[in-house]
């Protein structure tokens, strides 16, 4: 239900952002920079984390934050900019990012065309969501747009497409014994 919300929301913030920005034009080769809620001057050093989530071990940022790829990205190089970025905001930063409970030798940095550095785990760019509200929210997991479908990252730099699943907790309560579980 939460991905239908976050993916009615996603689609109608689009919709917004596409009428507004419909009919103008630039002449400009590089890409507009886009305000994004993560992103209003690039962490002077990012920071790549772990943490729990329902889909096991995860990359986040600094805040806690849940961390993002885009398949429509080829090796480092970003796909996502303008209404894309203001949306996934890229994970940007002005050094090497800082990290711990990851594989530091695939943590780096890649430049984007808006002249920003946007950090990468396995080569990945790294993005957050705009509609993960908190620390821990995981609402982009599976979305299909702007080319590709999004994913969390695991700790082995590759996407986690799926729940990864458990062994059985507790059996099934038992309908023998004629009463079908109720007590007479």
């Amino acid at each position: 239900m939460n991905r239908l919300i976050a993916i009615a929301a996603g689609a109608g913030a689009v919709a917004a952002l596409a009428v507004g920005c419909g009919s103008s034009s630039s002449s400009s080769s590089k890409p507009a920079s886009t305000p994004s809620s993560s992103s209003s001057a690039p962490a002077a050093s990012a920071a790549v984390h772990t943490a729990n989530s329902k889909y096991g071990q995860i990359l986040v940022d600094g805040s806690g934050r849940t961390l993002y790829m885009l398949t429509a990205d080829k090796g480092p190089t970003s796909t996502c900019y303008n209404t894309c970025a203001s949306i996934w905001p890229p994970e940007t930063t002005t050094g090497m990012p800082a990290n711990s409970g990851v594989t530091a030798s695939l943590v780096s940095t890649t430049a984007r065309t808006d002249n920003t550095m946007q950090v990468t785990y396995n080569g990945h760019p790294l993005y957050t969501f705009s509609h993960d509200a908190k620390a821990g929210d995981v609402n982009g997991e599976g979305i299909a747009t702007f080319g590709g479908t999004w994913y969390v990252v695991g700790t082995n730099g590759n996407a986690i497409t799926a729940v990864p699943s458990t062994t059985p907790s507790t059996p099934a309560p038992s309908t023998s014994g004629g009463g079908g579980g109720y007590n007479y």
